[in-house]
């Protein structure tokens, strides 16, 4: 696969392992997860190269073709460097430019964060309240948002099943108030997915506490010479990442136009 940015290309290796399917249309790539059609970045396009200026509304028109169905928009640039020059012409159309961080890690060398949570139990999600309490994290943590929820939870827990993925909860009194994932993403790589802390539980270290953990995990399950997890570098999340051992590898570039 022509694939070159390593947040897409980490992206993409996760929605396969979730079920997804991919096509080649040769000046893009199409992913698409049927089973979960809300999912916006599971059922999304893939240029390959910065759009041309005057393509919004054709990006557009394709999009519709691959996903009739869908209420959202949601394309991928797989490039590394720059913004290109369209940004604004893409933003006219009603998409919304997104600009993300990938970081990495080498597997040896993820350390605990600065102030690490050593109250908090630390532990994988197994059992099926674990894995409903999942759900309603994210509920809390998202609001209600129909069955992507539930969907999501069910993908999450096959690649466990298949020993390619672990989800790692932080639990207080039998309650999870922060979870994430770590999957092997192959070539010796591990992608975190969804860093997701109860909003009245933050400031707590849970997030770096599970990112360490979790990392550990990956380095020795899955063989991980390289951690990968992407962030928005406007959030405060990022810092937590650095503190970590997480250092800037590349941006990653988007539009998406969610339900109106």
């Amino acid at each position: 696969m022509w694939v070159t940015s390593l947040g897409f290309q980490t992206d993409v290796a996760l929605r396969v392992l979730e079920g997804a399917e991919t096509a080649d249309r040769g000046d893009y790539l199409v992913v698409r997860t049927p089973v979960n059609p809300d999912f916006y970045w599971g059922n999304f396009l893939l240029l390959r190269t910065w759009p041309e200026a005057g393509s919004a509304d054709r990006w557009l028109t394709r999009f519709a073709a691959e996903f009739p169905a869908a209420r959202h928009v949601a394309l991928g640039v797989d490039a590394t460097g720059e913004a290109g020059p369209t940004q604004a012409e893409f933003r006219a159309a009603g998409l919304e430019p997104e600009q993300a961080t990938v970081l990495t890690c080498a597997g040896r060398d993820i350390g605990p964060p600065p102030r690490p949570n050593t109250e908090a139990g630390i532990r994988r999600l197994e059992s099926d309240d674990d894995w409903q309490q999942s759900i309603q994290l994210g509920i809390r943590c998202y609001g209600d948002t129909g069955p992507y929820l539930s969907l999501r939870a069910a993908a999450r827990r096959r690649i466990t099943l298949q020993g390619r993925g672990a989800w790692f909860g932080a639990f207080t009194g039998g309650r999870l108030v922060a979870q994430l994932g770590v999957c092997d993403a192959g070539q010796g790589r591990a992608r975190y997915q969804h860093v997701e802390t109860d909003p009245a539980a933050r400031r707590q270290g849970l997030a770096g506490t599970l990112v360490w953990q979790a990392g550990r995990y990956a380095a020795e399950a899955f063989g991980a010479g390289t951690l990968v997890i992407v962030a928005d570098p406007a959030e405060g999340a990022i810092r937590v990442y650095r503190g970590c051992g997480f250092a800037d590898a590349q941006s990653q570039f988007s539009f998406e136009r969610q339900p109106g």
